[in-house]
Parts: C-alpha cells; sequence; structure tokens
C-alpha cells in the first residue's frame, strides 16, 4: 500500500524516526484542500503514545480539509545544515501518514497535557493543570499513524559505517 523508499540505505530505525518525532517542534500537516488543491499547514504538535496529537480551532480550512478526507500527510525536519561546499543539506526528516481524528474524553486531556508539558514544562505544575483545565474552545486531534517512515543525509550513514 504505502511505497518503499527508494534510497533504504537512508532509511532511519523505527526508534530514531521516534526520536525525530519527539524531539521536533513543529510539522506540515498536509490535507486534502478545497477544489482539488492540496493544503499544507504548519502546526506544533506532540508526538505521545505513538500517534500525533495537535490543536485546532473548532472552525476553519484544516477542520474543513480533515472533515472532507481524514487521510494525511505530516512532516517534520530534524535537521537541515547546509552545507555549501558540498551543495547540498545534511538532514533528517520523517514523514507519516495516517488519519485525523477529534479527540475526547481522557485521551484529550492526556494528549492536552502532553502538549503542555512538551511546550510549557518549566512552568509550575498548577499552572499546567489550570491551563489544561480551563480551555475547553480548543479541539485537540490525533492523527493515528498507519506508516512511518524516517530518512538521514547520506552523509549521516557514511559517516556510522
Amino acid at each position: 500500500m504505502f511505497r518503499t523508499m527508494r534510497r533504504a540505505r537512508q532509511l532511519l530505525s523505527p526508534e530514531a524516526t521516534h526520536t525525530v518525532l519527539a524531539r521536533c517542534t513543529n510539522g506540515i500537516l498536509s490535507c486534502h484542500g478545497d477544489d482539488g488543491y492540496p493544503y499544507g499547514v504548519p502546526v506544533s504538535y506532540v508526538y505521545h503514545n505513538d500517534r500525533i496529537y495537535f490543536h485546532s480551532a473548532a472552525a476553519g480550512h484544516k477542520l474543513d480539509a480533515i472533515t472532507g478526507n481524514p487521510k494525511i500527510s505530516f512532516t517534520v525536519i530534524d535537521e537541515d545544515t547546509i552545507i555549501s561546499a558540498e551543495y547540498t543539506t545534511y538532514f533528517r526528516s520523517a514523514i507519516a501518514f495516517g488519519r485525523v481524528r477529534v479527540c475526547a474524553g481522557d485521551e484529550r486531556i492526556e494528549a492536552f497535557r502532553a502538549m503542555v508539558e512538551k511546550y510549557s514544562g518549566d512552568r509550575p505544575d498548577e499552572e499546567k493543570a489550570k491551563e489544561v483545565a480551563g480551555c475547553s474552545a480548543a479541539l485537540i486531534l490525533a492523527i493515528d499513524v498507519d506508516h512511518l517512515t524516517g530518512k538521514e543525509a547520506i552523509e549521516y550513514v557514511r559517516a556510522r559505517t
């Protein structure tokens, strides 16, 4: 169903790919947009329990696109260092394919807590708990991952071998 990566030597291990997803702070959510146009939107997210969670307003282009077709791809770039003498970049990235759904109940609260911890972990616990309890307007969405791959520059592969 999903294509195999053409440059298989550059494929990150599942563990390394999970690390990339956990480390990054934003990614591009790509959906089917209006009138057949693709719609890519940057989102802040958390990778938690093998799912990707992000928040959204209850209305707008992003939610309309997801409602119209929940199949998405989600891309993060962990590193992208320009090496001008080699006319290239040294990079690590990950791409997930999956389906988006709205979270409710305990899953919503757990995912929201994970997001607050990721982006505001240095704040006092009572403040974080108040934020989670007080925010009922934002939707928390989950990407149930169907396929996940990571890739790195060939130079990183060669350095390890």
